[in-house]
């Protein structure tokens, strides 16, 4: 199994834990401050897609820093004009998303939300 399986497999596994998790009472607030479910659809499947994602948040954009980008995809619905997705704050909001790669190949993927 090469590394990019591998991932991929322990992500299918964690995610759905990660979910249950933040819908806990105490622990749950703890984590729903730093990480919440993003939805979007693929660029090439055409499918809904829902993951949870490390974020923070300053005002109206939302910064998504992707770990191992190399070894994920999801990001890369979001490279160029970018597309469509929401995220489950305190409620669900919607924006806009745009993946940007800097220099040493980190990449982060900013949502700037729409008007409330």
């Amino acid at each position: 199994m090469t590394l990019r399986g591998s991932i991929l497999r322990l992500g299918d596994a964690f995610n759905p834990v990660v979910m249950a998790a933040a819908g806990l009472p105490v622990v749950g607030n703890r984590i729903r401050s730093h990480i919440a479910p993003i939805t979007y659809t693929g660029r090439r499947s055409g499918r809904t897609i829902t993951l949870p994602v490390g974020y923070r948040r300053s005002g109206d954009a939302v910064k998504i820093a992707v770990a191992m980008p190399d070894q994920k995809t999801w990001w890369r619905n979001f490279r160029g004009e970018g597309a469509p997705m929401s995220i489950q704050l305190e409620e669900k909001r919607t924006g806009h998303a745009v993946a940007h790669r800097d220099e040493r190949g980190r990449v982060e993927v900013v949502l700037q939300l729409d008007p409330t």
